[in-house]
C-alpha cells in the first residue's frame, strides 16, 4: 500500500522537464524566483525541453516568466544557476546529455511539468541512463483519467522509481488555507469535540468559478468538472476535514489517516449526482458536438465510519457560476428544546464556515436574541486570516520547497489517489446529457436538493 514516509534527502540539483511550457512559465519558474529572492534556494536548475532556444534564449524566456529585471540580483542568481538540455523526450541521446550535465551534482529532483502522456516516457528515459538512482521523480496532475489508467501509470513509474522516490503534485495541498484547516481542527479544543455525527447535520463544500472554460475547450471537454477538481482537490479537502487525528506528527501518520477516511467513503451512486452544462458551452472551440461533459456537478458522499455515519457530505463545483469562491460549511444540529415558549422557532442553525479562497478565514454563524422581540437572529462572528496573520505563501513555493527537501505530506500518495478514483468510478462518464443552466446561476435546479434543506449561501463576511 506504499505507506512510505519517503526519502527526505535534500536536492543537489533540480531538473525541470518542460521548462519552456505553460505550467513552468505560469507556476514553477515564478515560485523558483521567489525562493531565490528570499535566499531559501541556491542550486543548479537544469531545464529540459524540446526547444530551439539556446541558454541565453532560455534565460530571456525565464526572465519574462518571472517578471525579473536584467539587473535584479535574484534574477541574476537564477540565471547563473540555469543550464539547458534541448532534445526530444523519446530520444535516448537527450538523457545521455542530461547525464553529462548532471554529473557530480548529487541527489537529483526530476520535476515533470509536461503532459501526463509523457510521464512514463521520461521515467524510462531517465532509467536508461541510471538517472533514476539517487533521484526523486515529481509528477503533476492528472494522475490517470480513471481507476484502471491510474493503476497502469503507477505500475509504469514504479518500474523506475519506488514509492519513496515518487511525488504526485496536487497543488491544492500546497495552499496555506488548506493546511490551516488541519491546524484549526486539531489545535482547537473548541471544535474537535463537536466534529462528528452527534453534532453535525451536514457538510457542504463549494468550489465555484465565475468564469467559463475560455480557451481551454479541448482540454476541459476531455475531462469535465469531476476529473478536473473533484477527484483530486475536493476529495483531498474532504479527507482533511473528515480524518481522525493522526497518532503522531510524522508525514506517514497524516497520510495514513487520510487513507483510512477515504477508504470509508462509499462509491458514489449516480442517483446522488446532478450534472450540469452551462448554456453556450457547446459553441466553445475544441468542444465536441453534442458533448456530454459536465461543467457543473453537485454530489452527495457518505462516510461509513463511527465519526460520520449518517452525515451527508455535499460537494458542488462548476464554471460560469455567480462567484469565485472555495468554502466549507458545517451545519450543526439544532438544539433539542427552544428557549422561547410560544415564540418563533430559532431562525436557522449554527454554521461553521471555513473560507479558503479568494481570501481565507473562518466564520461562526451564531444565534442571538433580536432586541425587543421573542426571536433570534443569526450573528456572524468572523476572523479574516489574511488581516490577522499576514499574506499567504503561494502554493507552488511550498510544493517546490517540499519537492526539493523530500517532505511527502503535501503530495498525494498512490493509495489515496486509488481510493479517490474508486469513490468516483461509477459517475465518471455518465451517458446522459447534463442539465442546462444559465451562466451566472448556481447550476441546474435539481442540484438544490442534494443537501438536506438546500445549499447555504456563500459567506459575504469578508467582502
Amino acid at each position: 500500500m506504499g505507506h512510505a514516509s519517503g526519502d527526505a534527502r535534500d536536492a543537489g540539483a533540480l531538473v525541470l522537464f518542460g521548462v519552456t511550457g505553460d505550467l513552468a512559465r505560469k507556476m514553477v519558474l515564478p515560485a523558483l524566483y521567489r525562493l531565490i529572492a528570499d535566499k531559501r534556494l541556491d542550486l543548479p536548475i537544469i531545464g529540459v525541453a524540446k526547444t530551439d532556444l539556446d541558454l541565453d534564449g532560455l534565460r530571456e524566456h525565464v526572465r519574462e516568466a518571472v517578471g525579473g529585471e536584467a539587473g535584479d540580483a535574484a534574477f541574476q542568481r537564477l540565471a547563473g544557476n540555469l543550464r539547458l538540455v534541448a532534445g526530444d523526450y523519446r530520444d535516448p541521446a537527450t538523457f545521455a546529455r542530461l547525464r553529462e550535465e548532471a554529473g557530480g551534482l548529487g541527489f537529483l529532483v526530476h520535476y515533470l511539468a509536461v503532459p501526463p502522456s509523457l510521464f512514463s516516457v521520461v521515467a524510462e528515459g531517465l532509467a536508461g541512463e541510471g538517472l533514476n538512482r539517487e533521484a526523486r521523480l515529481v509528477v503533476e496532475k492528472p494522475f490517470g483519467h480513471d481507476l484502471a489508467s491510474a493503476r497502469k501509470l503507477n505500475d509504469e513509474l514504479l518500474r523506475h522509481f519506488d514509492e519513496d522516490h515518487l511525488r504526485r503534485v496536487d497543488h491544492f495541498l500546497g495552499k496555506e488555507p488548506v493546511e490551516d484547516l488541519m491546524v484549526f481542527r486539531f489545535a482547537n479544543t473548541l471544535l474537535e469535540p463537536i466534529w462528528n455525527r452527534h453534532h453535525v447535520r451536514s457538510i457542504q463544500i463549494t468550489m465555484a468559478e465565475d468564469f467559463d472554460v475560455r480557451d481551454r475547450g479541448a482540454f476541459y471537454d476531455a475531462n469535465g468538472t469531476i476529473r478536473d477538481v473533484v477527484q483530486n482537490h475536493l476529495l483531498q479537502l474532504l479527507a482533511i476535514l473528515a480524518m481522525d487525528p493522526p497518532p503522531s506528527t510524522d508525514a506517514r501518520a497524516q497520510l495514513d489517516e487520510k487513507w483510512r477516511v477515504l477508504r470509508a467513503v462509499q462509491a458514489i451512486d449516480p442517483s446522488d449526482v446532478v450534472r450540469g452544462q452551462y448554456t453556450g458551452y457547446l459553441d466553445t472551440d475544441g468542444v465536441r458536438p453534442g458533448s456530454t461533459t459536465e461543467t457543473y456537478v453537485a454530489m452527495r458522499a457518505h462516510i461509513d465510519n463511527w465519526r460520520w455515519a449518517g452525515v451527508p457530505w455535499c460537494i458542488r463545483s462548476g464554471k460560469a457560476l455567480p462567484t469565485t469562491d472555495l468554502e466549507v460549511v458545517a451545519e450543526l444540529r439544532k438544539p433539542p428544546v427552544t428557549m422561547f415558549r410560544g415564540g418563533a422557532e430559532p431562525t436557522g442553525p449554527n454554521l461553521i464556515r471555513f473560507r479558503l479562497q479568494p481570501d481565507a478565514g473562518v466564520t461562526f454563524d451564531l444565534l442571538a436574541k433580536e432586541p425587543g422581540k421573542q426571536q433570534t437572529r443569526p450573528v456572524p462572528v468572523s476572523v479574516d486570516f489574511t488581516k490577522v496573520l499576514g499574506p499567504m505563501e503561494a502554493a507552488y513555493v511550498r510544493i517546490l520547497t517540499d519537492a526539493l527537501s523530500g517532505d511527502p505530506r503535501r503530495f498525494a500518495r498512490f493509495d489515496l489517489v486509488d481510493e479517490s478514483w474508486r469513490i468516483l468510478h461509477r459517475v465518471l462518464d455518465l451517458p446522459d446529457q447534463p442539465l442546462p443552466y444559465e451562466p451566472g446561476t448556481w447550476g441546474p435546479e435539481p442540484a438544490a436538493k442534494i443537501p438536506p434543506g438546500g445549499w447555504h449561501e456563500i459567506s459575504t463576511a469578508f467582502e
